[in-house]
């Protein structure tokens, strides 16, 4: 899997809401859950394919999209 390191923009800004913040982390552990569309970043810099445990599959984005589509 290629990325984009060279012409990537970060942002970084204060989240001040409270309520904002806990959704933003509550996301963000969600993201570090999935197992199903997951890649993990090997010492040597390659890419491998998280994959699930045995648990039931945890795709991130899907359920994202399911919480907040409504």
């Amino acid at each position: 899997m290629n990325r984009n390191l060279h012409r990537r923009v970060e942002v970084c800004f204060p989240i001040e809401s409270a309520k904002l913040r806990q959704r933003v982390v509550e996301d963000l552990e969600l993201y570090l859950k999935d197992n199903t569309n997951a890649w993990e970043l090997l010492q040597d810099g390659t890419y491998k394919k998280v994959e699930p445990d045995g648990g039931p599959r945890l795709a991130a984005q899907l359920q994202l999209v399911e919480k907040y589509a409504h």
